[in-house]
């Protein structure tokens, strides 16, 4: 019909990088759960294994979809003492991985190597339910899967089964399917698995840098003139 979209791109880069960094260590160190055993009463005398979780040090990060917000990711990770750093996508990307040092590898090899998994990659229909319980099932049980694409990329049942049965350690999400999450879904009933209600861009500045962006884009559409970010249809 001949409308003509804006959309905002870039803007969330660094703010959902951090909230993937935020998620990961929440859900590798326990930090919701600890929280929760100081507000009722379970913290009482120091034991050796207890709320212990897993590091970052030398591990090994897989990063699905190497992007933009992928990049970002392990531009902030990396300090943290990653050994190694995987990633899988429509193809190789050997500029942007240079930074990292990191290798592309079949998706089945990420999820059999990996200690994390950071999901960034499009939602497409070649990656729609791609996180599904064959991945599941070739990660290792001590490993932490995190997630701020999009829901649809993860097959939650299968997730659930893999999080309850202990087939991998712990799991952290910004988003789901569908969005809000029921309050009675059978991830919310588990203790390793944190979820967050899609909160990748929420930051004062990001939010503002969308909206001065999406008005930028209106006003030149207006106008006729072209848009700063406009989709090519």
């Amino acid at each position: 019909r001949g409308i003509r979209v804006g959309y905002t791109p870039d803007v969330l880069t660094d703010a959902t990088a951090e909230l993937s960094v935020a998620l990961l260590l929440s859900a590798c160190r326990r930090l919701p759960e600890a929280a929760e055993q100081v507000k009722s009463g379970g913290w009482t005398t120091w034991k050796p294994l207890w709320m212990c979780g897993y590091g970052l040090s030398d591990s090994t990060v897989g990063i699905v979809g190497l992007g933009r917000i992928g990049q970002a990711v392990a531009r902030r990770l990396k300090p943290f003492g990653v050994r190694k750093f995987l990633y899988t996508g429509s193809g190789p990307k050997p500029e942007s991985a240079a930074e990292f040092g990191a290798e592309f590898v079949p998706l089945a090899r990420l999820a059999e190597e990996s200690d994390f998994v950071v999901v960034t990659c499009a939602l497409t229909p070649a990656t729609q339910g791609m996180c599904n319980k064959a991945f599941f099932g070739k990660m290792k049980k001590t490993s932490v899967f995190v997630n701020t694409s999009r829901g649809a990329v993860v097959n939650q049942e299968d997730l659930y089964d893999a999080l309850a049965h202990g087939q991998i350690a712990a799991a952290g999400l910004d988003v789901t399917t569908p969005e809000p999450l029921p309050t009675d879904h059978p991830l919310l009933s588990l203790k390793n698995c944190v979820v967050l209600p899609h909160i990748g861009s929420a930051t004062y500045a990001t939010r503002s840098a969308m909206a001065v962006l999406a008005a930028q884009n209106l006003l030149a559409g207006l106008r006729g003139e072209p848009m700063p970010h406009e989709l090519q249809l």
